[in-house]
């Protein structure tokens, strides 16, 4: 049986000439958020992501969303996945995968997560036109994209995420966010009756 006993946390900080972040998570935390990332909508799903997949969460950061919102939202994402990478430290005892299903009135999004070490998105199933939408202001539909495949390639993720129906551009990207935390939730977990490595390699 696992015996993890360190704590799965993870404190960063970025700064370019385009944005600043400061990110702070405990992977075994019960959902709290504190986010401000001067992006609103981007607020609303990392703290749907935070309260779903049961990870304390904090975001502060600025950027030059006077030019578009891209910068900003890459780099937060970037942090993201960097931060959930050390903090899962060597992976011992986690149940390594999950998945879910979450709809959100006529949105419905599936996601499955592999804590593999190997970076891999597939992304599917928008509505044609989604990625040209723009939600609460200056969050654009292929922002979600974007921020999966920047927490994808930085926290080592396999992960498929597919929009099985949908019309309404929040509901489908709040959605994703929230079968991708679901996913990442049962990943995440520690199983009593997994010891060591969950990989016939004995490491991820």
């Amino acid at each position: 049986m696992t015996s993890q006993s360190a704590p799965r946390t993870a404190s960063l900080r970025r700064a370019t000439s385009e944005s600043s972040v400061e990110l702070e998570l405990n992977l075994d935390g019960s959902g709290r958020s504190r986010i401000d990332t001067t992006v609103p909508f981007f607020d609303h799903l990392l703290t749907a992501f935070a309260k779903h997949s049961l990870t304390d969460l904090t975001v502060r950061a600025s950027g030059d969303t006077d030019i578009d919102a891209h910068h900003t939202v890459e780099d937060i994402s970037i942090v993201l996945g960097q931060a959930i990478r050390e903090a899962l430290g060597d992976k011992a005892g986690i149940s390594r995968y999950g998945d879910a299903l979450v709809p959100l009135d006529e949105a419905l999004a599936q996601a499955v997560v592999d804590i593999s070490g190997r970076p891999y998105l597939v992304h599917g199933g928008e509505p044609e036109g989604y990625e040209f939408h723009l939600i609460g202001g200056h969050f654009t539909g292929s922002l979600v994209r974007h921020s999966f495949e920047a927490i994808t390639f930085n926290a080592g993720l396999t992960v498929h995420v597919t929009v099985l129906g949908g019309r309404d551009p929040h509901h489908i990207a709040e959605a994703e966010f929230k079968a991708f935390a679901r996913a990442f939730r049962q990943a995440k977990a520690l199983d009593p009756l997994v010891e060591g490595i969950p990989s016939t390699k004995g490491a991820l």
